[in-house]
C-alpha cells in the first residue's frame, strides 16, 4: 500500500490513462498534483473525480520547457507538500513511415515529448525526494524502445531516450530511498477491445486499469527494492 499522506504528481493527468490513475490514487487517499496542458481540462477532471478541496492542486504547463516544469512542480509542492511520487504519462506517437522518408520534425517532436519532458520532470522532482529520503518515479514506455519495428524510428528513439534517462537516474539515486521504474506497454486498450473480442492483434494490449495497478505497486512501500526496472506489461502480443 501507498501511505495516504503522500502527494502524487501525475503528468498527462487528463489523458485516458491519467484519468484512471488519478481516480485510483484519489480512492487510495493520496493528495494529487494534476499536470496538463490546459487549466480548464484539469479543473474539469477534478470536478469529474469529485476531489475534495485541499486534496489536489492543478498546474498547466508545457513540460518540454524546463522552467515551466519546475514552476508547476513548485506550485504543487507549495499547496500539497512533496511531491513524493511522480507518474509521468506525457507522450505522443508518430509512425508508419520509413526512416528515409520521415521529416526531421517527427524526430524532434518525439524527442521533445518523450525525452525532454522526462528530463525536465525528473530534474524537478528528484532533489526534493532525495532530501526527504523517499520517492517514487514511474513512467510508461514501450517495448519498441528496445526492439524497434519498421517505420517506428522516431517514436522508438524518443522512448529509448526516455528509458536511458530514467535508467541512469535510477542508478544515480541508488540507496537514497527513491526508486525509478518504467512500465512497457504496447497499446493502451482504453475501450477494452481485448476483453470483448480477443484476437492475435490485441492479445498484448493492456487496459488503463492494469497499468494503474502496476503503477500503484511500484509506488508502494513494498516496491522499495525495485528500481531501474523495465516492467513488461504487454502479454504475448
Amino acid at each position: 500500500m501507498i501511505a495516504v499522506a503522500r502527494t502524487a504528481l501525475i503528468t498527462g493527468a487528463t489523458g485516458g490513462l491519467g484519468r484512471v490513475v488519478a481516480a485510483d490514487l484519489a480512492r487510495d487517499g493520496l493528495r494529487l498534483g494534476l499536470l496538463g496542458s490546459t487549466e480548464e481540462r484539469l479543473m474539469a477532471l477534478a470536478v469529474e473525480l469529485d476531489l475534495e478541496a485541499g486534496t489536489w492542486a492543478a498546474a498547466a504547463a508545457d513540460l518540454r520547457d524546463g522552467s515551466a516544469t519546475r514552476q508547476a512542480v513548485e506550485t504543487v509542492g507549495a499547496r500539497l507538500g512533496g511531491p513524493d511520487i511522480a507518474i509521468h504519462l506525457v507522450g505522443g506517437w508518430t509512425g508508419g513511415t520509413p526512416l528515409v522518408d520521415i521529416p526531421e520534425t517527427d524526430l524532434t517532436s518525439m524527442l521533445e515529448q518523450h525525452a525532454w519532458t522526462t528530463f525536465h520532470v525528473a530534474r524537478a522532482v528528484a532533489p526534493g525526494m532525495v532530501e526527504r529520503g523517499w520517492g517514487r518515479i514511474v513512467a510508461v514506455s514501450s517495448p519498441l524502445a528496445g526492439e524497434p519495428r519498421a517505420g517506428m524510428a522516431a517514436y522508438a528513439a524518443g522512448k529509448a531516450a526516455m528509458e536511458a534517462i530514467l535508467g541512469s537516474l535510477a542508478r544515480d539515486l541508488a540507496g537514497s530511498g527513491v526508486t525509478v521504474n518504467v512500465i512497457r506497454v504496447h497499446t493502451i486498450d482504453a475501450d477494452h477491445q481485448r476483453d470483448r473480442a480477443l484476437s492475435a492483434r490485441d492479445a498484448g494490449w493492456t487496459t488503463p486499469a492494469e497499468i494503474s495497478a502496476a503503477i500503484r505497486y511500484l509506488c508502494s512501500e513494498a516496491a522499495g527494492v525495485v528500481s531501474g526496472a523495465r516492467v513488461p506489461l504487454f502479454g504475448a502480443g
